[in-house]
């Protein structure tokens, strides 16, 4: 691993910060105030500067795949969040069937 140069931890920051929620940057996150402190104070020993970059790099790359997988298991499962009876109703409309109006005794 080569050494952390300025625009390689540019370019990590910013990766990171285009994970986490986005938030107006006039009131960050507590947590994107850490990590901006973080990147910005000098690191102390080089051998832990390389582990904390690729420390880093990891968790982009974890909450990236994360993201995605948010987001491919609402694309492939629509009916996750519905309850039973409305996905029973949605599949057989899918089908071309409506269900029968349950009678109740009024």
């Amino acid at each position: 691993m080569a050494a952390a140069t300025p625009p390689t931890l540019r370019s990590l920051y910013r990766s990171i910060l285009r994970e986490l929620p986005h938030r107006p940057l006039s009131t960050p996150s507590p947590l994107q105030q850490r990590i901006r402190s973080s990147f910005s104070t000098a690191p102390s020993a080089s051998t832990s500067s390389e582990y904390d970059l690729l420390a880093a790099e990891q968790y982009v790359q974890y909450a990236r795949a994360q993201r995605m997988y948010a987001t491919l298991l609402e694309r492939y499962n629509p009916g996750m969040g519905m309850d039973e009876e409305e996905r029973v109703r949605l599949t057989a409309r899918r089908v071309g069937m409506d269900l029968p109006e349950e009678w109740r005794k009024s």
